[in-house]
């Protein structure tokens, strides 16, 4: 790696060539089936990580055989370096408009400039193809010494997910993989954090591609993988991101400043983290940056003064405990990748449940983290495109315009001495933990498909209880339709601010749940709006409850109204900065859809929607529905049908709402036609 750019993607890549190994694929393998089992490389920093995926058991072992070899003799083709650099520089320039890379690319440029922190990661034609080139370096050659390096087995993990037997498995991989050279490579660690006192205390003002709000707050920290059993930075987490009555969101919320939060440690490599806070600014919140970060000082000022606390500790460690005990099935390709890269942090015996383990209390090293989150320790970024204009510099490898201020000492002064807020407060008990996990008999003779067992004028319920993984667990699907949701752009408009202004009310108190391990979801469909509700069957009829009653029943705030139609206009008017893949798919969409809209039609209607048109909208809404209704998992009938009574009930009783007649409409195509559409995407 020289003039830092680092090289591990482009190796990744070289290795997985089909000549790489001086073979061609078996004759009894169609270029279908080679398709099937794509290899997914993935270069990082600190990991190297490689995707197999294959599908049929009883073609693993011939995969696997010709998989293994990539490792044992590969040949860095040369005939693939330059296709394979152009998937490199591809990669890169597909990322070119993205925000998230452009601001981490920004973080790694304003870091010490000797630390390995620092390097470009991606990599594209400049750097290893241009630059080499003027100055006489043969990349195949640092490509091999790379790979002689670096690819030793001390450093691998390997994950085989199949049906077979654990002794098969392990069988199968030691014969194919026994051969990988350990060089007893040194794990590579960095105990120098690459934000040191030169750049600490700066506030970055960042002009982002989209129209965005955004700010970061970010604090150096040691790294903490080797407290895994106590997590202290995941506990911090929990209670700086956390969103329930009295916590750090609740109070930026109230006072119009901030729509969403995040906090927790951010890990990249060996040897550092960091601790950040991400906050979403409304209009009014970007005039207030410091006093939000004062807000933020004042709720660790409080988490000083009550000190860690065990009951806090205890009730994250169940919810964790509970997660692992009835963790769903993952998608295999996705566990695969998860458990290999868990072998390089956790003991052999606790590589599954070692993201889990929450088993030692250590006040010391919360206490150690907090002491980092201090004013003298902070960086500072904001977004926004208000700083067009104002800015003086531009990052190397995204072009990134930016402008890097010392945050003045009186402000420092302040955030240092912030003071008591007593809108603050811990979290309280979190009444959404299921305590009781019992499955319910099955019903015999049940029928292997969802039956209906509830038809009236106002809904229709189908209802299937788990007979395959029997666990504690409920999905709710619901459907209510009216016939005035997508009739036109205002109509649509006035659906979407209906959702997201019910989400925003609802948020508070979802919260607990969510972390409890119940999800909802609400979306407006063309002809419906869905509500899912899914986790532990414990409990999850009173979410369902509050979820139906503040649909009916919850106040709009003038507020409220105001900040979340700017933020759904901006959410509009940035779907011309998305990639030209998805311009392509919303235009398939809008071209086989005998209904839909534009986002310029739905922005120029948008100037409609008032709070008076919106409350209007929603009794006209609730005024006649049909709902279906789909329960399936842990639950009897009998509770099924008294669920969506209960919905029933609180439609009729708070919205008077009355039947709608079901419609459910079909197209069939007798036909065979082509139609091409020619869309130009402007964004540059």
């Amino acid at each position: 790696c020289r003039r830092g750019v680092s090289l591990p993607l482009f190796p990744n890549i070289l290795l997985f060539m089909p000549s790489s190994t001086g073979s061609q694929p078996p004759p009894n393998v169609t270029s279908a089936e080679t398709l099937e089992y794509p290899i997914y490389p993935v270069g990082h920093v600190q990991v190297l990580s490689i995707l197999l995926c294959m599908k049929h058991v009883t073609s693993k072992c011939k995969y696997l055989c010709r998989f293994a070899p990539f490792f044992l003799c590969p040949l860095f083709d040369e005939s693939c370096k330059d296709r394979e650099l152009n998937a490199v520089d591809s990669e890169y320039r597909k990322n070119l408009m993205n925000d998230d890379r452009r601001l981490f690319q920004l973080e790694k440029a304003t870091c010490d400039p000797n630390h390995p922190f620092r390097k470009f990661r991606t990599g594209n034609k400049l750097t290893l193809e241009t630059r080499p080139c003027e100055e006489g370096i043969d990349v195949r050659q640092e490509l091999l010494k790379f790979h002689s390096t670096y690819y030793s087995a001390n450093l691998m993990g390997l994950c085989v997910l199949g049906r077979e037997s654990v002794d098969e498995l392990t069988s199968m991989v030691v014969k194919l993989f026994g051969d990988v050279e350990n060089k007893n490579v040194p794990v590579p660690e960095f105990p120098e954090h690459p934000f040191q006192e030169e750049h600490l205390r700066r506030i970055y003002k960042v002009v982002p591609v989209k129209d965005i709000r955004r700010l970061y707050v970010t604090f150096p920290i040691p790294d903490l993988h080797k407290y895994y059993k106590s997590k202290p930075g995941q506990y911090l987490g929990h209670l700086i991101g956390h969103e329930g009555p009295g916590s750090l969101f609740a109070e930026l919320k109230a006072k119009g400043w901030v729509d969403g939060l995040l906090a927790g440690q951010k890990e990249d490599v060996r040897g550092f983290m960091f601790f950040k806070v991400r906050m979403d600014l409304t209009e009014e919140g970007l005039l207030h940056v410091d006093d939000i970060v004062l807000h933020l000082f004042q709720y660790i000022h409080k988490l000083h003064t009550e000190g860690p606390q065990e009951w806090i500790f205890e009730e994250y460690k169940d919810l964790k405990e509970v997660a692992f005990r009835f963790s769903d099935k993952e998608r295999p390709r996705d566990y695969a990748y998860r458990v290999a890269g868990s072998l390089h942090y956790y003991p052999i015996e606790e590589v599954l449940s070692g993201k889990f383990t929450m088993d030692q209390f250590r006040p010391d090293l919360i206490q150690t983290v907090l002491r980092k989150l201090t004013p003298d320790n902070v960086r500072v970024t904001v977004v926004s495109k208000s700083f067009e204009g104002q800015t003086d510099r531009t990052e190397e490898w995204y072009g990134t315009q930016y402008k890097e201020e010392a945050i003045p000492e009186e402000v420092i002064q302040k955030w240092s001495n912030p003071g008591l807020n007593p809108n603050f407060s811990l979290p309280t008990k979190n009444d959404f933990i299921p305590s009781n996990f019992e499955t319910f008999p099955l019903e015999e003779d049940a029928p292997a498909v969802p039956t209906l067992i509830k038809n009236t004028d106002l809904s229709r319920l189908w209802f299937k209880q788990d007979d395959t993984f029997r666990l504690p667990k409920l999905c709710q699907y619901f459907a209510f339709f009216s016939r005035h949701l997508y009739t036109d752009p205002l109509h649509w408009n006035l659906t979407d601010m209906f959702i997201r202004l019910l989400k925003d009310d609802l948020n508070e108190y979802t919260y607990a749940a969510e972390l409890a391990g119940l999800k909802y979801d609400i979306s407006p469909q063309r002809n419906a709006i869905t509500l899912s509700v899914r986790g532990y069957s414990d409990k999850q009829h009173i979410l369902l409850q509050k979820i139906i009653e503040k649909m009916v029943s919850f106040q709009i705030n003038q507020t409220r109204f105001d900040i979340i139609k700017e933020e759904y206009s901006r959410h509009l008017s940035n779907f011309r900065a998305e990639r030209p893949i998805t311009h392509a798919a919303f235009n398939v969409r809008l071209l086989m859809t005998e209904l839909a809209w534009t986002k310029e039609e739905l922005i120029e209607a948008l100037d409609d929607v008032s709070l008076p048109r919106l409350q209007a909208f929603r009794a006209q809404l609730l005024s006649r529905l049909h709902i279906e209704a789909l329960i399936h998992g842990n639950i009897t009938k009998e509770s099924a049908l008294s669920m969506v009574q209960m919905v029933e009930d609180t439609l009729t009783e708070h919205a008077h709402t009355k039947p709608l007649p079901p419609n459910h409409p079909e197209l069939i195509h007798t036909h065979t036609h082509t139609h091409t559409h020619t869309h130009t995407h402007t964004h540059t």
